[in-house]
This record gives structure tokens, C-alpha cells and sequence, in this order.
């Protein structure tokens, strides 16, 4: 099973709210702060809006 490891790198703020909103629905609060995600395609299109500010890795269990 493929996980993703989504971390913030760039702060929330003086960004549009529906970007604040995916952050928010993906558990990210903090820059530096990370997540394990099960590799989805709702995830995957979450991340596609947000990935200016984000990091996504691959992890394979």
C-alpha cells in the first residue's frame, strides 16, 4: 500500500481561502509540519491545488 508523506513548507496565509481550506482538510496547521495520507485520487487532487506549498514524498509499506 502507497502512502504519502505531505509536509507544509510555505505558510497559509496570503493565499486564497480555498487553499487554507485544503490545508485545513488535510491536518496541516504548521510550516514544517507533516502528514501520512493513503494515496488517493481525492488526496492526490487536494495536493494538485496546494502543491506551492507543500512537499510530497512517496512511501511504500
Amino acid at each position: 500500500m502507497k502512502k504519502l508523506k505531505i509536509t507544509l513548507i510555505r505558510s497559509k496565509y496570503g493565499w486564497k481561502p480555498k487553499h487554507r481550506e485544503i490545508l485545513k482538510g488535510l491536518g496541516l496547521r504548521k510550516i514544517g509540519q507533516t502528514v501520512l495520507r493513503e494515496d488517493h485520487p481525492s488526496v492526490r487532487g487536494m495536493i494538485d491545488h496546494i502543491k506551492h506549498l507543500v512537499r510530497v514524498e512517496e512511501i511504500y509499506e
